[in-house]
């Protein structure tokens, strides 16, 4: 997601391609969103305590499952990053489950993850559109240098050195930036 102007932010590029899969059947947006969040699945998958082969296997699942679902997509109600990693906690769970229960899938359980509704709960997606809200808010507040620096940093995840280089400014500098907008996000948003 970039920020286009004080208090607006532009649409998500990630939540375009989802959208681009679920009209068109786009290969090229799910090829560019399996590239970007497979790695990041699973490393997360990892962190969470699953095995390689699994996390692996659970990444893959999970965004084939981004290919099959993406009508059900709602970028009003979630961001993509939000939506494909909830995906994959949610398989990972199911799975954790199933070892419990003594390893094997049965068929019934594979036919119901179609009927099934994997959309977060209500008073979850209330909570990330009040805390989505906050956070625009508050990255409506920085002054438009830091705000340019966060920008860069966290949504377009560039390097240090490559923000310093667009920007021309001194390394420290954007760095300096960085640690004073993080300063002043956090004021903002943490509660009283």
């Amino acid at each position: 997601m970039t920020v286009d102007r004080p208090g607006r932010m532009a649409s998500d590029p990630w939540a375009e391609k989802i959208l681009a899969i679920a009209s068109r059947q786009d290969r090229k947006a799910f090829a560019d969103l399996f590239d970007h969040f497979a790695p990041r699945l699973k490393s997360f998958l990892r962190k969470a305590g699953v095995s390689d082969a699994q996390a692996e296997d659970i990444a893959q699942e999970a965004m084939l499952s981004v290919w099959r679902k993406a009508a059900l997509f709602d970028p009003s109600v979630s961001g993509a990053a939000t939506w494909i990693f909830t995906i994959a906690r949610n398989l990972r769970i199911d799975a954790a489950r199933r070892e419990r229960r003594g390893g094997g899938i049965r068929v019934d359980e594979v036919e119901a993850e179609y009927e099934a509704d994997d959309q977060p709960l209500a008073d979850v997606r209330i909570a990330a559109v009040q805390s989505e809200a906050r956070v625009r808010e508050a990255l409506a507040a920085l002054p438009s240098e830091q705000l340019a620096v966060i920008r860069m940093s966290f949504f377009e995840e560039r390097a240090h050195s490559e923000i310093a280089r667009t920007l021309r400014i001194p390394l420290g500098t954007v760095k300096s930036r960085a640690r004073l907008a993080m300063r002043r996000l956090r004021a903002l948003l943490e509660p009283d």
